[in-house]
């Protein structure tokens, strides 16, 4: 019955998606093509039985990107974390990788999870180590991910291994959910605010307006300025709509795709007040637990502080971090280094020493880790406090504004008599 259903799992799986690869023929010439295969490990080799080599291969997926994009089936970095939870403890517990990989296979729910890890059993089975494996895989397990799995496999300690990156992912998440909660409230609060007054305008006020054409004098200026903002929204309020949209649009392609507009977003973010406070504190959060998950792995100094470099998610981290490590290199003290690149606070360097003199560099991360993600839990929940007012006061100027514009012309009629 179990392999009924997993069966019946992974045929819904793979019946979405063919494989492109490029590849060169018998005649040296590269040629690009699609093969559909149940698997990676199989279309490799199928394409090698054709006679072709230095095989580059990668799934597409057959659905429209719309679709892809609301597919609630596509694999989330939660479904990565879970994962890896589930594998370290099996493997705690002893029971073979691959028929771990069949049990977490036959207990998930989303057909796209159940293909990726069966691709990755695939391989397993095939020779592959995990890390190779998983390096076929760079949208769901990234660099850091696979060099920590590579180093825990070299010293043979890869139960141990995996629970480190599980709580590493975990404690990532959980950081990443908190600087998502500080970013919807303030969206939250204008984007209701926003909706309040667009049906005031386009509900409210049009009435008033017909109850002003029977006056036969002049209006006051700021009711006028209310008038035509209602009758612009009435007449332009779709075409303004997609505008506001393809704005937004053009940012986040603009911001994804150059580098420099880029880094300069991500360098004012630093700036913002209050948001730009809990930023800082989740960049060095996340730099404090990255360095310290690399550094207890065995992973040189150098090569740990490239990975923390590159998993920092901030311009102004990445360079400090880069800077830090080409001192490092020449032999340069990393709190010495760090103090020098003017970024980080001095309770970090100092912090960082002492774990350098005792000889627990990776503890006293961890507990700059747990001090920062605190005080970012804090942060998120004083900045929530602190705007349950603001919105009461920018709703209530709102409606107050528009309320005060409607009347200002009876009153003024009122005074006449």
């Amino acid at each position: 019955m179990a392999e009924d259903k997993q069966k019946k799992k992974l045929k819904k799986a793979m019946a979405k998606f063919n494989f492109i690869y490029t590849a060169y023929n018998a005649r040296g010439r590269k040629v690009k093509g699609h093969i559909r295969s149940e698997n990676k490990t199989t279309a490799i080799l199928t394409l090698k039985n054709q006679g072709f080599s230095s095989i580059k291969i990668r799934m597409r997926r057959e659905l429209p990107f719309i679709v892809k994009f609301l597919s609630k089936n596509k694999v989330k970095s939660q479904d990565v974390t879970v994962f890896t939870r589930q594998i370290a403890t099996m493997q705690n517990a002893g029971i073979p990788l691959v028929q771990s990989l069949k049990v977490i296979i036959d207990s998930t729910e989303k057909p796209e999870v159940a293909r990726l890890i069966a691709e990755i059993r695939d391989e397993l089975e095939a020779g592959s180590s995990l890390s190779e494996a998983l390096r076929g895989h760079s949208q769901q397990f990234d660099t850091l991910y696979c060099n920590l799995v590579e180093a825990g496999e070299s010293s043979g300690n890869i139960d141990e291994m995996l629970k480190r990156i599980a709580t590493y992912r975990e404690k990532s998440e959980s950081l990443k959910r908190k600087l998502k909660k500080a970013m919807y409230y303030p969206v939250a609060v204008l984007s209701v605010a926003a909706i309040v007054t667009i049906i005031l305008l386009i509900k409210v006020v049009p009435t008033f307006k017909t109850m002003f054409e029977g006056f036969g004098s002049e209006l006051p200026a700021y009711t006028k300025f209310v008038l035509d903002i209602s009758e612009a929204i009435q007449e332009k309020g779709f075409r303004i709509l997609v505008t506001i949209f393809f704005v937004g649009w053009l940012f986040v392609r603009f911001y994804r795709a150059n580098e420099a507009f880029r880094n300069t977003v991500q360098r004012l973010t630093l700036k913002f007040p209050v948001f730009g406070a809990i930023v800082r504190k989740a960049a060095l959060a996340r730099f404090a637990r990255t360095l310290a998950t690399t550094f207890s792995a065995g992973v040189p100094l150098p090569d740990a502080l490239l990975l923390v470099a590159r998993a920092s998610g901030n311009i102004v981290y990445y360079n400090a971090i880069m800077k830090t490590r080409e001192q490092v290199i020449v032999g340069q003290r990393i709190a010495s280094a760090m103090d020098d690149s003017g970024v980080f606070p001095n309770m970090v360097i100092q912090m960082v020493a002492i774990g350098e003199e005792t000889g627990s560099l990776d503890a006293m991360l961890l507990k700059v880790a747990d001090i920062f993600e605190e005080e970012v839990d804090l942060a998120v929940d004083g900045l929530s406090t602190l705007l349950e007012p603001f919105i009461m006061v920018l709703l209530g100027a709102i409606v107050g504004g528009l309320v005060i514009a409607m009347y200002l012309p009876i009153f003024k009629m009122g005074s006449v008599f």
